[in-house]
């Protein structure tokens, strides 16, 4: 009866509080390690291990103790769009892909990370036409991406 009973909580826990959001973590933290609040100063800084907080299950590193304190007030705020995939690829291509943490942009407010532009440029692509037609397919590409 105990067992029958947990499972009905986590099978009601999963879809009333929702799964937890893949995030991009190759380095072993989001962005590869990078401090997503320096973004917001249009700065590109490694964060330190010894400057790690977990959030939704995941790292986040930072470079210094006040930007760790940002993030701890208001998560929601630094967190990259799409959880720190590219947001190109998952815009145009329905697809993950990994980011190189020094193409980035701040838009309306929110960091997006780009891949590699060896590949070819995504941030510049992102940036020509319709941006905000792009961050809306993003958006809804997520919803399914997300989970994956």
């Amino acid at each position: 009866m105990k067992q029958a009973f947990f499972i009905l909580f986590l099978s009601f826990s999963t879809v009333f509080f929702g799964q937890n959001i893949d995030y991009n973590i190759k380095k072993g933290a989001v962005a590869s390690g990078y401090d997503v609040v320096a973004y917001f100063s249009n700065q590109v800084k490694k964060g330190s291990k010894k400057l790690t907080v977990k959030h939704d299950g995941v790292s986040f590193r930072f470079s210094s103790e006040e930007n760790l304190k940002l993030f701890k007030e208001n998560p929601g705020k630094y967190i990259p769009q799409y959880g720190g995939y590219c947001a190109y690829a998952v815009a145009e291509k329905n697809k993950k892909m990994y980011i190189d943490p020094e193409f980035y942009e701040i838009r309306d407010g929110k960091l997006y990370l780009f891949y590699d532009p060896w590949i070819g440029s995504a941030l510049e692509n992102w940036q020509e036409g319709d941006v905000k037609s792009k961050q809306q397919k993003g958006d809804k590409n997520w919803e399914t991406l997300k989970h994956k």
